[in-house]
């Protein structure tokens, strides 16, 4: 069997508590996109997202005509850090909400300290 080193998910503010909020199934399929990202590789299921800055991905489920969000960011040392886990309301389209943007810049900000401190 092979050995694979697998990155350690850090959990940013309320993320894990809020992805247990979320129906079993969506918790599964982004516990799994988790997973393969902590392989070091990119789900089919994720993509950039923009505005932010490179490095922060987002991992999209859709299940009973809803849809459920994971934003994560991988170049902040070794550690995955998942910044926000929500359902997405946006009443304009793909865009992500204004508040749960601001969220997310305010936990990578969060995230950067915490990787900083490992660097030391």
């Amino acid at each position: 069997m092979d050995d694979i080193n697998l990155r350690s998910i850090s959990w940013v503010g309320s993320s894990l508590d809020d992805l247990k909020e979320l129906p079993e199934r969506v918790q599964r399929e982004i516990g799994f996109s988790l997973h393969l990202v902590q392989e070091g590789k990119t789900p089919p299921n994720a993509k950039p997202l923009k505005g932010i800055e490179s490095g922060i991905f987002e991992i999209v489920s859709d299940y009973n005509k809803n849809t459920y969000r994971a934003v994560y960011a991988i170049k902040l040392g070794d550690d995955i850090y998942v910044l926000h886990v929500f359902q997405k309301k946006s009443k304009h389209g793909i865009a992500t909400p204004k508040k749960d943007v601001d969220l997310i810049k305010q936990r990578l900000a969060i995230a950067k300290e915490d990787a900083k401190k490992h660097r030391k």
